[in-house]
């Protein structure tokens, strides 16, 4: 424990499992007071039991205005301060391959937690940091918000929007001294990679599920290695901390290098191929 976090206070939404409870533990360990926030009420109350009078549970549905300001009030009344605002909740929406067989049912419900939550979020928390005159927002994006492929087309779009939101309100927010930054993960496992399979599932089937949603997204990163929650807390730690007093507006990719470029080895394929065509000409 470096105690990065040492006096503050901070809160984190969908803070009960994943990414957010893994943020949660990674802040608590750091020295933070943190309240969950989280839908997850069983879980959330569990998670407070587990750590202790260095954080508290408030049930909360982040696409709601008057929750969310009423999160930050009581984040505050408990706590005395607010130092660090993680818009981590989020849902991952309908997974089909194509967007032709996509009925966008599920549009709002994505909008209204992954972009509106993330807003409501910032504005509330930032209200009290401006009279502060400081403080960290971290808003929880997606790799797949920077780069374009096949299906979910929905949650592409909101993620897109974290981080447009996130760069400008690191210019609203500046003057105050409020730094405002993004993480996008790769694949990371959680339950949200379970593609949402849902009903009852045992624990040996969950993680077989997250195992192969897993393997199928990992052939666009360099690195072969399976992302974890505790990755993104680690991120989330850096950008919370006084070490990164100078950063603001960034949207960090925590993506096992899938930002660089091509992992297919496109030129050897098609030295390959080349050769075959050379071959069959010379025996013609």
């Amino acid at each position: 424990m470096a105690g990065d976090l040492a006096d503050k206070v901070a809160v984190v939404t969908g803070g009960a499992s994943g990414i957010g409870r893994a943020i949660v533990e990674t802040f608590v360990t750091e020295g933070a007071r943190v309240v969950i926030a989280d839908i997850q009420e069983e879980r959330g109350q569990e998670l407070v039991k587990d750590l202790g009078d260095a954080v508290d549970y408030c049930h909360t549905d982040v696409s709601q205005g008057d929750q969310v300001e009423a999160l930050v009030t009581h984040a505050v009344e408990r706590f005395g301060r607010l130092h660090i605002m993680v818009n981590n909740a989020g849902v991952g929406g309908a997974s089909h391959p194509r967007f032709l067989d996509d009925d966008l049912a599920d549009f709002h419900k994505v909008m209204n937690v992954d972009l509106l939550g993330v807003m409501l979020g910032s504005k509330f928390a930032g209200k009290h940091m401006a009279a502060q005159r400081g403080g960290s927002i971290i808003n929880i994006a997606s790799t797949a918000a920077s780069f374009a492929g096949f299906g979910v087309m929905t949650y592409r779009a909101a993620k897109a929007g974290v981080v447009a939101v996130t760069k400008s309100l690191a210019i609203d927010f500046g003057e105050y001294g409020i730094r405002v930054n993004s993480i996008s993960p790769g694949p990371t496992k959680t339950e949200i990679t379970t593609m949402g399979a849902g009903g009852d599932m045992s624990a040996e089937t969950i993680d077989a599920l997250q195992t192969v949603s897993m393997q199928a997204m990992m052939g666009m990163q360099p690195l072969k290695r399976m992302g974890q929650a505790g990755d993104i807390a680690q991120a989330a730690l850096f950008l919370a901390s006084d070490r990164a007093a100078q950063i603001s507006g960034l949207d960090l990719l925590v993506a096992g290098g899938s930002a660089v470029g091509d992992t297919e080895n496109r030129l050897e394929v098609m030295q390959t191929e080349i050769a075959k065509v050379l071959a069959a000409a010379a025996d013609d």
